[in-house]
């Protein structure tokens, strides 16, 4: 389970959850991509000492994770669980401090030494915005970051150059899937600077119906018109979502209840199902639980599904690695355990 799919926060019908990441690197340091294995290990340490040695009332809420020092299995479930990119899962050199909660995660040495990740359930742009702005200010007090007066935080990327955010939220979008719409949705806001991407981030596969909306300016804009930006344009996504929704409801009954019943009835009696399978299968049974037709399980249940039924986290609720084969199998048999409660 994460921070995100519990206690949901606004427009939970539709948004799964905000986050805020902000991108960091250190004065004279480095980019991890040119760093010995000794200078990555001295960033790791000064931000890890940033914030166990502040004065902060969190200082001793954060664990530290280097990557080369848990399995495989243990980056997939980080990853799974979004408190690291699929790009930090790879590295030899990169770490993680998560605090309690698992709300708040730094990665360190990815692209850049440090991104300051916030994570909310719901629509709660500005919390997530309040809570990174605040562990940004703590490391800032001992860290010296690379900021430049005219361009602002220097990054190893140029489109995070500026503030360095990269806001986003995590919607779920059914039925501007089901009617085709999603791809004019997708071009329509890339006219404003705000993009879509994949449920793991940029190049990743939009699975389950899931999509990241996000900014993709950095620069010429404060945070807090960045936030107000996408919050607006993930208003008129929500608006739309919900008009069809309604019209499919309304004019369309039949199609939609075999497409959400369909879905439930393969999920409560299928035995062998593979993670992609049973994500867009979830996806319809959480459509239909907003829409009343199924009324024993509950929102945060599908949500919790949809996290712990892929491939990492289901060998560790497990504990144990398992071949494909087994964990079709065995998922089949976990999500039946959860539905049927």
């Amino acid at each position: 389970m994460t921070a995100w799919d519990i206690n949901p926060g606004g427009d939970n019908d539709i948004v799964i959850s905000s986050r805020i990441r902000l991108a960091r690197n250190i004065l004279g340091k480095v980019m991890p991509t040119f760093m010995q294995e000794e200078q990555a290990k001295e960033v790791i340490q000064s931000i890890h000492e940033a914030i166990l040695y502040s004065n902060s009332a969190i200082a001793h809420e954060f664990e530290l994770i280097e990557m080369d020092k848990i399995s495989s299995l243990e980056r997939q479930v980080l990853v799974e669980k979004h408190l690291i990119s699929p790009d930090l899962g790879k590295s030899k050199i990169g770490a993680v401090l998560i605090q309690q909660g698992e709300q708040v995660s730094i990665m360190i040495n990815e692209e850049d030494h440090l991104r300051i990740q916030c994570i909310l359930p719901g629509f709660q742009l500005n919390k997530v915005w309040e809570i990174a702005n605040k562990i940004d200010d703590l490391l800032e007090e001992t860290i010296p970051f690379s900021f430049h007066e005219k361009w602002g935080y220097l990054t190893a990327c140029p489109t995070n150059i500026g503030t360095g955010m990269r806001a986003s939220v995590m919607v779920h979008l059914p039925c501007l899937v089901l009617t085709g719409q999603i791809n004019s949705v997708i071009q329509a806001i890339g006219k404003l600077g705000i993009t879509i991407r994949g449920i793991y981030g940029e190049g990743t596969e939009f699975i389950g119906d899931l999509f990241q909306i996000s900014n993709q300016i950095t620069l010429g804009s404060s945070e807090k018109d960045i936030i107000s930006n996408l919050h607006s344009v993930v208003k008129e996504i929500l608006k739309r979502e919900r008009q069809i929704r309604m019209n499919m409801k309304e004019y369309n009954p039949i199609n939609l209840q075999d497409k959400i019943y369909r879905s439930y009835g393969i999920l409560k009696y299928a035995r062998i199902l593979s993670s992609d399978e049973c994500m867009k299968l979830l996806s319809y049974v959480r459509l239909g639980i907003d829409l009343g037709y199924i009324q024993d399980i509950d929102m945060d249940v599908i949500n919790n599904l949809m996290t712990n039924i892929q491939t990492g986290m289901l060998q560790k609720n497990y504990n144990r690695r398992m071949d494909e084969r087994e964990r079709d199998y065995i998922r089949t048999q976990y999500i039946r355990e959860k539905i049927e409660k």
